[in-house]
């Protein structure tokens, strides 16, 4: 129907038109909520519901986390994602995927972040289609048993049974933790201190298997399987086992999203490759991406998405570019010069969004690709060699004995490479106008460097004049801004005057600096703060034309004078409150979480009886008076 149209700007909106109703059409039947069936819609105070295991979630300081699907509520076929989070003490055994679990328990949403510039993890769940969560003991739930077969069931059976194979080995705990990243796609078992090295080397994503390991895949097999090419319709062939292995790859991996992104993403480049075209290996890119999203939407707001198809399209875009300014008669400078273009080019097409999402820059990234990649192919495939003589009962010791000393190379160098903490810059503030602008910045000073002409030229300008515009606008947006803010903290005290660019802080924490303090940093990035000072705290001060009280475990308020204040409430002060309100007349009180509990519940019944403005920061999060 659309070839009718003539006109070429008919055409245009009509197909615009098509594409944003497909859009609109993905996101609303994606969405659970949308549907009468959805648990909440169902669910009562004292309804039980029957819960799948969909996902098993890196464990917490106190409790298990899972992913469950809400498959009947009270006997009543439903749906929907819900956070699981099981007790510690009340676990023989872990739950495992497919498991299916009757509870008795209360559903309760996830709270939004209680400091400014706080990871927002209740958006980062509900764009994965989770918007509550449940907590249990033991003695709130009851073990049904396997549910419903699901490829993630199998896989999570299948990567069980490796495991148990590889625990059998001499392999040590670091070398298992890697392997268990590198080849089956689960970081859980990564220490703290391992993963911290990895990102501060710039390498973390050698542990996350996504599209650098599936490309790599890609790339030995075309290797490995191109004999089948001489044979009568070998090349179908050959796409057909291509396609095949890098999905069995994906089965073993665990099939979680990033690792179903990234073989469905080249699976499509396993075909455009075929045609030995490049404008037909972006088009498959273009396509992937196309087709992700029309099943699941929400994967363009994820990060791991939008990095893997920056990566991806800066290396096919910029790479054979960069790779074009090099000529050199001997092989191995020109291969050395290949990697490290396709380093430079993926790290274009990331960097910005990197700085946005991450704030930080790992100098040396460059040196740890240029000497890991080349051989990580040969980790991935001894690795998965190890697993099948695993699993077969004949690996021999050596081969163990070999493979645990290159694991334990490749940690000694990244611990190496991270231990440069002058190469590794963070704190680097990154605005969403700041990631657009860059980007503008970035593309057209590309294009003026590979052919030059006054077009691409004028444009490149104006993306710097845009950039240098930003720049200007968020530095008279952070200098002209001044505020007092209580700070969110567990069992702590934190509180300041930020005026422009600079934070006075107080806080009862026994620290010697403010870095040591986490909450501190993201405000200091998110707010471009240049300078942060850490102050003596004081029982009163005034800001302009406001006094402000704060009331520790002393319980002092007597000062002579003091009218209207605003009051802040710290150490749980033994005081009645009434007669506080009666004497200073507050404009409002505050109380952080370094009170306790039963307290804050009775300041606020006086506060709510005498008509005072109260404001708790565990409830409400920070408190932020802008003056």
């Amino acid at each position: 129907m659309l070839f009718v149209f003539r006109n070429s700007i008919r055409y245009t909106v009509t197909i615009f038109l098509l594409f944003v109703f497909l859009g609109i059409s993905a996101v609303y039947f994606s969405n659970d909520t949308n549907y009468d069936s959805y648990y909440q819609h169902k669910i009562t105070k004292n309804s039980s519901a029957l819960l799948v295991i969909s996902k098993v979630v890196k464990e917490g300081t106190y409790a298990y986390k899972y992913v469950a699907q809400v498959t009947q509520i009270d006997g009543v076929p439903s749906r929907g994602s819900v956070l699981l989070n099981v007790e510690k003490d009340s676990l023989k055994t872990t739950f495992n995927v497919d498991d299916s679990i009757l509870v008795s328990a209360d559903f309760t949403s996830l709270k939004p972040p209680l400091n400014p510039h706080q990871f927002h993890y209740k958006q980062y769940l509900a764009r994965q289609g989770i918007h509550q969560q449940v907590f249990l003991k033991k003695d709130r739930y009851q073990l049904l048993g396997k549910g419903r077969f699901s490829l993630r069931g199998f896989s999570a059976i299948i990567r069980a049974k490796i495991n148990t194979a590889l625990q059998k080995q001499a392999f040590s705990k670091n070398t298992l933790a890697v392997m268990n990243a590198l080849l089956l796609g689960q970081r859980q078992d990564l220490s703290n201190e391992l993963r911290n090295a990895y990102t501060n080397a710039g390498a973390i994503h050698i542990l996350a298997v996504s599209g650098l390991h599936v490309g790599i895949l890609l790339l030995l097999l075309n290797f490995l399987l191109q004999p089948i090419e001489r044979v009568q319709h070998g090349r179908f062939i050959k796409i057909i086992l291509v396609v095949v292995l890098l999905w069995c790859f994906a089965l073993i991996a665990g099939m979680s999203a990033s690792v179903v992104r990234a073989v469905t993403m080249f699976s499509f480049v396993a075909i455009g490759l075929s045609f030995k075209r490049r404008k037909t290996i972006l088009f498959s890119l273009i396509s992937s991406a196309f087709l992700l999203l029309l099943v699941k939407p929400m994967f363009l707001f994820d990060v791991g998405f939008q990095l893997s198809y920056l990566a991806v399209f800066g290396i096919v875009w910029v790479q054979p570019k960069l790779a074009n300014l090099f000529n050199c008669k001997y092989w191995f400078f020109r291969k050395v010069w290949s990697l490290c273009s396709v380093s430079i080019a993926a790290k274009m097409g990331v960097l910005p969004l990197s700085l946005y999402y991450f704030h930080q820059f790992p100098g040396l990234f460059f040196l740890s690709n240029v000497l890991i990649i080349p051989f990580l192919g040969a980790i991935l495939m001894g690795g998965i060699l190890v697993i099948i003589l695993a699993l077969s009962n004949i690996l021999p010791h050596f081969i163990t004995v070999f493979y645990n000393g290159i694991i334990e190379v490749l940690n000694g160098l990244i611990h190496w490479i991270s231990s440069k903490e002058a190469f590794l810059f963070q704190g680097i503030p990154m605005s969403f106008l700041m990631l657009f602008a860059s980007y503008l910045f970035v593309i057209t000073l590309f294009q003026v460097c590979v052919k030059f002409n006054v077009k691409k030229l004028r444009y490149f300008l104006l993306s710097l004049l845009l950039l240098q515009g930003v720049l200007w606008f968020e530095h008279l947006k952070f200098t002209s801004k001044n505020e007092f803010i209580v700070l969110h903290r567990s069992r702590k005290s934190i509180y300041g005057v930020r005026k422009g660019k600079a934070l006075f802080l107080k806080t009862n924490q026994d620290v010697k600096s403010w870095e040591q303090i986490t909450q501190i940093e993201n405000y200091k990035v998110g707010e471009q703060l240049d300078f942060v000072e850490l102050q003596p705290a004081t029982n009163y001060f005034k800001i302009g034309n406001q006094d402000f009280l704060v009331v520790d475990s002393l319980g002092v308020y007597q000062v002579k004078g003091l009218k209207n204040p605003i009051v802040l409430l710290q150490n749980s002060p033994k005081i009645n409150l009434a007669r506080l309100l009666k004497t200073l007349g507050p404009k409002k009180v505050i109380v952080d979480c370094n009170n306790y509990k039963s307290y804050i519940e009775s300041w606020r019944r006086v506060c709510d009886k005498n008509r005072i403005p109260f404001h708790d920061t565990g409830e409400q999060g920070a408190y932020i008076l802008k003056f």
